[in-house]
């Protein structure tokens, strides 16, 4: 009896011991591949800026030809300028939208919500094919903007603040949905109007909001590439200089200074946000009385017209985009057609753009959904391995301070260097697919791990002391109760990589091409109205998948409700 006890002692250690090696090994090997796909390529540009193109180290002389070089300081200055003024033009609108949707009674609030959220479904280029059609040599609307017309300054301004829009509108709403009633109540009580309790308690409440909003909306603004490269005309930014300097002049040592310039704003913006959130309070406490507004008919009213009226400057950018497609010779010919869907005959790879699309956004919803969920799994539900745990968080949230054109920047110089053996990689849709979830990790990391955290850890508890291994518990609990939110992510990461274009352009092959990098190879051969079928394409595809995805999660939603309700 006694060394029958021993054994199932020995027996039951080993398997502790297995388990433990098993996480610790899948936690090790996490890391190891975002550490390939984020860490080593990002390190690649830091080098390729002190070499020459003849690979000798050059210390600090390219940092200096830059710095120099009158070309590259100007669209330095041209960013930040517009940067700034499209962070003025985008926030007072998102704000007041926001406080529309969150602090008023205003009719039709979740419809209006869907048309502001509706430019996350195109790509950025979709705004400034409208922006030709309506204000360009030939647009409607052609006179309204001058002599410079649509290209430059403004042009790009116009389409970066609807490129922008839906995602300061998220922060935004997010910070107003959150107040408590009581502040309100008190403040009416001391005899404070409407707006004495908007400058001291609505305003103040939503700084970290709006200035989150700030950040994301310069940061987005700064290294966005689709809209200068339609609308800027001579009007030259970072984003395209770091695209001629790679792709057009070969000099790869100054596109990684450049690279480095563009992530300076990014890095800062990063280090400023987690400053404010330190300092930032609880705007609900346990105690706190969720605010709802009362009905009012002359405040409802006004909000239902500016809902109106910014959601109609939204329709009207991405309506005129997708009307166009479907018209022989806009604006004199307005009779019906596919003429323009007719891929094959213009350039930018054809219908084989768009398929190509359609198997990259399917390869990173479902490969990109189950590494996220491992990921977060790893994190937030297993002890083993306390440092590469930590090291996978760290890569997990490097890709919040990395835009997406110096990703690319670094798979250039790191995937394409002759002594890598991965070389054979770069081009093909597996690298694609790989930068894509590299690109977009940070946001649907956060989805999941907090998802997991609504997961009591009792559960891991109870299956350890039954000596039922952690992958069972993964499978059988963990996995279904994250169910709705890896069902997001997996859109999230889908509409991502058909809208996408900033990571890919540099490393994209002609025999791989996407559909939204066709639409700059249509635009520039002088093709816009089948740039416009192709941003249709992705638009309406995207909606789709959205839609199928929204109506997966609300069948997810009754059938964990089924089990929660007692019987």
């Amino acid at each position: 009896m006694l060394s029958l006890a021993l054994r199932s002692v020995r027996l039951a250690a080993g398997r502790a011991d297995g388990e433990k090696l098993a996480a610790a090994a899948l936690v090790w090997t996490l890391a190891a591949l975002l550490a390939l796909a984020l860490g080593l390529p990002l390190l690649f540009i830091l080098g390729k800026a002190f070499v020459t193109v003849d690979g000798v180290f050059a210390g600090l002389a390219n940092f200096a030809q830059v710095l120099d070089s009158p070309g590259l300081m100007r669209a330095a200055w041209h960013s930040l300028l517009l940067a700034l003024t499209v962070s003025a033009l985008t926030l007072p609108p998102a704000f007041a939208f926001g406080w529309c949707l969150s602090r008023s009674r205003a009719w039709g609030r979740g419809l209006f919500r869907q048309i502001a959220l509706a430019p996350l479904l195109a790509p950025s280029l979709m705004p400034a094919i409208s922006l030709v059609y309506l204000f360009g040599n030939q647009g409607l609307l052609k006179g309204w903007l001058g002599g410079a017309g649509i290209y430059g300054f403004w042009g790009v301004a116009l389409g970066e603040v609807f490129y922008t829009f839906p995602y300061a509108l998220m922060i935004i709403a997010t910070a107003l949905a959150a107040a408590d009633a009581r502040l309100y109540e008190a403040a009416r009580t001391l005899g404070a109007g409407p707006w004495r309790q908007f400058f001291t308690i609505t305003l103040p409440g939503a700084r970290y909001g709006l200035v989150s909003a700030a950040l994301v909306v310069f940061t987005l603004v700064v290294t966005d590439f689709g809209v200068p490269k339609v609308v800027g005309g001579d009007y030259n930014v970072l984003a395209v200089e770091a695209f001629k300097q790679v792709v057009g002049q070969q000099n790869f040592p100054r596109g990684a200074v450049v690279g480095l310039m563009l992530l300076l704003p990014a890095v800062l913006s990063f280090f400023i946000e987690r400053a404010l959130a330190r300092r930032q309070q609880a705007a609900l406490t346990a105690r706190a009385v969720l605010l709802a507004p009362a009905p009012s008919l002359p405040r409802d009213a006004a909000a239902t017209a500016l809902l109106a009226v910014v959601s109609a400057f939204l329709l009207a950018l991405l309506g005129v985009g997708v009307a166009a497609s479907f018209l022989k010779y806009w604006p004199y010919d307005l009779s019906f057609t596919l003429a323009h869907y007719r891929f094959d005959h213009v350039d930018g790879g054809g219908w084989d753009a768009y398929f190509n699309s359609l198997k990259l956004g399917g390869a990173v919803a479902l490969l990109g959904s189950a590494l996220v969920f491992l990921g977060a799994y790893v994190c937030e539900k297993q002890q083993a391995a306390p440092l590469g745990r930590g090291l996978l968080r760290f890569f997990a949230m490097l890709p919040m301070a990395v835009p997406g054109l110096v990703l690319g920047l670094g798979y250039v110089f790191f995937f394409n260097h002759p002594a890598n053996p991965l070389n054979a990689l770069y081009g093909g849709m597996a690298l694609m697919a790989v930068c894509t979830i590299a690109h977009f990790y940070t946001t649907a990391h956060l989805t999941v791990a907090t998802a997991l955290k609504q997961l009591d850890g009792e559960f891991e508890a109870v299956a350890a002391s039954l000596k039922v291994p952690f992958w069972t518990t993964l499978r059988r609990v963990t996995l279904p109760v994250a169910l709705p939110a890896l069902l997001d992510v997996a859109r999230f990461l889908f509409v991502s990589a058909m809208t996408t274009l900033s990571a890919l352009v540099f490393i994209i092959s002609p025999e791989n091409s996407l559909a939204a990098v066709s639409i700059i190879t249509m635009d520039d051969a002088g093709d816009t109205a089948a740039a416009a079928a192709m941003a249709t394409l992705i638009v309406l595809t995207s909606g789709s998948v959205s839609l199928l995805s929204l109506g997966l999660e609300k069948a997810l939603a009754r059938r964990s409700r089924r089990w929660r309700e007692p019987g």
